[in-house]
């Protein structure tokens, strides 16, 4: 068995964590790393305190994008990105120049705040179906990204 590269040992992490979320809809999950050192984890759940998809149900919303087409969307959940970032801001770890490793491409709002954060790179798993307005704010910003897998994360509702 050859040794994996480090990109592949955080996404085994990756795929642990994501192991955790609490909402079937695309589980998924989030390692935030620099220097070859884990400095948060998070995965896609119901704020702290509060019922979860799995035990209440998912709350589900339609979106309708500029060209019209729909999609449907949980809102009960807070994305594994969100929960990683916000856990790391709770105990103070600094996120600037680390890379975030997550099982598909973030969406536009978790995109915005890996920017924000400081995150320098981000490395997918898989892409996301409405990834294409995050892809162009991490060019703009300057922010790294690679997809390993080809292909779109499929989960029911997309």
């Amino acid at each position: 068995m050859a040794r994996p590269t480090w990109d592949e040992y955080f996404l085994e992490m990756m795929k642990a964590a994501a192991g955790r979320a609490t909402c079937d809809r695309g589980r998924s999950g989030s390692i935030i790393v620099r220097d070859k050192r884990v400095l948060s984890t998070g995965y896609v759940g119901a704020p702290m305190r509060c019922k979860d998809c799995d035990e209440a149900g998912h709350e589900m919303h339609t979106v309708i994008h500029g060209n019209g087409k729909e999609s449907q969307h949980c809102i009960r959940t807070t994305h594994a990105e969100q929960n990683a970032i916000a856990l790391a801001a709770r105990d103070g770890v600094k996120l600037e120049g680390a890379t975030l490793y997550s099982n598909m491409m973030p969406c536009y709002t978790c995109a915005k705040m890996i920017i924000n954060a400081g995150i320098v790179r981000v490395v997918a798993r898989k892409d996301y179906y409405a990834a294409e307005r995050s892809k162009e704010v991490f060019d703009e910003a300057g922010v790294a990204y690679e997809i390993i897998e080809q292909g779109v994360e499929q989960y029911e509702n997309q």
